[in-house]
């Protein structure tokens, strides 16, 4: 991708109202446009982003058994008034449709799914079930703030799951459990499980919560051994072992908990099990912020020059930063060296602009974030390419063969 051609570039002001990192530094880049308080565009290299997260989270989905599918966002207001939360569900976004009926944007997916289920769910044969979207949801924020953090618009992946019995569920529990630790590994995000109340879903839950300065949540740390308890629930001591607890500001980037059985009841989700009897079923719920995640990861994951992108979700592998383009010679190589790593499947933007100053093009390339930024000028040749990596202050010089054993 050429820089010249990427829609849109860098801007210098901190947008008005922007507080957060994360908020700052992604309109900055050119990676989010907002649109008004809690509602964003994607850009190019923000939906860039968005993907590669969905799919780190799409293929541990996979592999626990889920299977993807994609439910509505506009939702009958009927299915709320049965359940109840047409009226006590406080965020709840409402409007008339043709015909003057209710509806619905969907904040959350039980609504849906569960009487969606009780047309297909009939013999312990069908379970257990496990199906996940990744899902545009809405919630009425009263005060959006701290960028992706807190919307009124987001992106969530919710995975539900339905079993014949608690202790099939719980088994299952453990192991997107172990799914979700391994995410958050391979986006670098250092998530601390946390135990929490399950708010209108489940007395006990535990969320995954990341430690930032913008987070809303205040979560209780025991010094002495390791325990995590969202303050809500929380004494003066650790109830594990009675240690000090020191407060830290955090944001909560996934939640999962069992779902108590009156989504069930209400829409008669029921199978009849291996003796002929009718039973309801067993269900847990798995939700993961896919948009806070970007957010989040912003806010960990930067200095004062600008974001720092982990690897396995940054826009682009490689920074090409093309310096002296208006002699030809070096235009040449530079394009070479874009075509060659692309041809090695590496992911490049090329800042091809010509006339543009050395210093104003490596500072859109520190505020964007890219892992690795290669620069081409005058001073280069094919053995010796300029190479500094963003999260290390040092440039080394190196040629294009031992540049690619390192990517």
């Amino acid at each position: 991708m050429k820089y010249s051609k990427l829609f849109p570039k860098t801007i210098k002001q901190v947008p008005i109202g922007a507080e957060s990192v994360n908020h700052q530094l992604l309109v900055r880049a050119g990676f989010i446009h907002q649109e008004m308080a809690g509602v964003y565009t994607y850009l190019p290299l923000g939906w860039r982003v968005i993907e590669k997260i969905s799919n780190i989270v799409r293929e541990e989905m996979n592999k626990v058994n889920g299977q993807e599918i994609l439910m509505p966002v506009l939702h009958p207001g009927e299915n709320w008034k049965k359940t109840g939360r047409f009226d006590s569900f406080d965020v709840l976004f409402k409007l008339k449709g043709a015909g003057d009926k209710d509806l619905v944007l969907g904040p959350t997916h039980e609504e849906i799914i569960y009487p969606l289920l009780a047309e297909y769910v009939n013999s312990y044969k069908d379970l257990p079930l496990h199906l996940y979207q990744i899902q545009t949801k809405f919630r009425n924020e009263p005060r959006a703030k701290a960028g992706l953090l807190r919307t009124r618009e987001f992106i969530m992946k919710d995975l539900y799951a339905f079993h014949e019995s608690d202790e099939d569920r719980d088994e299952y529990y453990k192991i997107v459990r172990e799914a979700y630790l391994r995410i958050f590994k391979k986006l670098e995000l250092p998530v601390l499980i946390t135990k929490a109340s399950g708010g209108t879903f489940s007395d006990l839950s535990e969320e995954f919560q990341v430690v930032t300065p913008s987070g809303e949540d205040t979560i209780l740390i025991c010094s002495k051994c390791d325990v995590v308890i969202n303050k809500e629930i929380a004494g003066k001591d650790c109830s594990e072992c009675g240690g000090v607890i020191k407060e830290e500001k955090a944001i909560e980037v996934g939640n999962i908990f069992p779902l108590k059985r009156a989504y069930a009841e209400v829409f008669n989700l029921s199978f009849t099990d291996k003796k002929g009897e009718k039973k309801i079923v067993s269900a847990g719920c798995y939700g993961l912020g896919i948009s806070r995640v970007m957010g989040a990861i912003v806010e960990v994951s930067h200095d004062d020059k600008g974001m720092i992108w982990p690897e396995s979700v940054a826009p682009f592998r490689v920074h090409l930063v093309g310096l002296d383009l208006e002699d030809k010679s070096v235009m040449e190589m530079a394009e070479k060296v874009h075509k060659l790593l692309e041809a090695e499947g590496i992911e490049v933007l090329f800042d091809d602009r010509v006339g543009v100053s050395a210093g104003a093009k490596f500072a859109d390339a520190d505020l964007i974030g890219i892992p690795y930024r290669i620069v081409i000028s005058k001073k280069t040749t094919e053995d010796k390419l300029e190479v500094k990596k963003r999260s290390e202050k040092e440039t080394k010089f190196m040629s294009f063969k031992q540049f690619l054993e390192i990517v």
